[in-house]
């Protein structure tokens, strides 16, 4: 698989505190992968270091295969836009100024593409209206439109939807997955709004303390989060021979809980496990959520 980005033994140190711990992480080509921690886990901190605001303390990352140290790391940034915390805009300018001067600030020679990304973030009609008169999603937009200014392949966003209201919510996500399916973008999005997260994601990093718990794809995730029901049997060995000899999914958990992925009848079940001398001692419907299995990978990390 090729990443846009990896980190190996990534650290961040102030003083004795470690932002980032021996952290490792990969982004697929063309993913939107969602980094999710909760306020203060080394979210900002991480991305604050693939932008070149801050170095790390050890270890390295990559972008497009090019190591942080190396010379050629500057034109590999060229390829990326970013948002950091708030969008950096002017506020006594319009939605086109700011464009313009983006494209002066990093070298575009013209003004040619302006209208197209003043279009695609939908404030094509904002004319001569000024930022300070935007509304926090419109300033949120135009941010995105301001990182796509040189037309890079690969955008950061930090918490992108953080205050917006629902209909601000749903323009970010319809932006963000159109130029992830249209313009083949790869996408690193830091939140901890993790329902939202959850209908765009393609690739999950989970991060606590500075450390990185878990990296998922989104299939893998669901498979993990599906409705299921868990059994607890005093014959595991039986119970498995009857689920396959009657093609139903399943996991073993541990030597006496197993897991179903399939609807069915639990006192038909019963009876026939009963049959093989194995008998239910208790049963649980369940359906774990991506906030849940955030907080049980954490809980786990906190009592380490």
């Amino acid at each position: 698989m090729e990443y846009i980005l990896e980190t190996k033994n990534l650290e961040k140190r102030y003083k004795k505190f470690k932002a980032i711990d021996n952290l490792s992480m990969h982004i697929p080509k063309g993913s939107i992968y969602g980094l999710i921690g909760k306020n203060g886990a080394g979210k900002t901190t991480l991305i604050r270091l693939f932008c070149a605001l801050q170095k790390p303390t050890s270890g390295q990352y990559t972008i497009y295969g090019i190591k942080n140290t190396s010379k050629e790391i500057t034109k590999a940034r060229k390829r990326m836009g970013a948002i950091i915390e708030t969008p950096s805009v002017h506020i006594d300018m319009t939605a086109r100024e700011n464009l313009m001067e983006q494209s002066k600030i990093i070298g575009v020679p013209s003004y040619d593409g302006v209208d197209e990304l003043l279009n695609l973030v939908g404030l094509s009609q904002t004319g001569k209206k000024k930022v300070h008169n935007f509304s926090l999603g419109m300033k949120q937009r135009l941010g995105i439109a301001i990182a796509l200014v040189g037309n890079p392949d690969f955008l950061i966003l930090d918490e992108p939807i953080n205050g917006l209201d629902p209909e601000g919510i749903i323009d970010i996500r319809e932006i963000i997955l159109r130029l992830n399916k249209e313009n083949g973008i790869t996408f690193l999005i830091s939140s901890h709004y993790l329902d939202e997260l959850s209908k765009i994601a393609t690739h999950y990093g989970f991060i606590n303390k500075g450390r990185m718990i878990q990296e998922i794809s989104k299939e893998k995730l669901e498979q993990n989060c599906k409705k299921r029901i868990e059994i607890k049997v005093s014959n595991a060995k039986e119970c498995v021979k009857y689920l396959e000899q009657s093609n139903i999914p399943y996991e073993v958990i541990s030597d006496n809980v197993i897991n179903i992925y399939d609807k069915i009848n639990i006192s038909e079940l019963a009876i026939s496990l009963s049959k093989r001398d194995c008998i239910i001692n208790e049963f649980h419907e369940k359906e774990e959520t991506l906030e849940n299995y955030y907080i049980n990978l954490v809980g786990g990390e906190d009592n380490v």
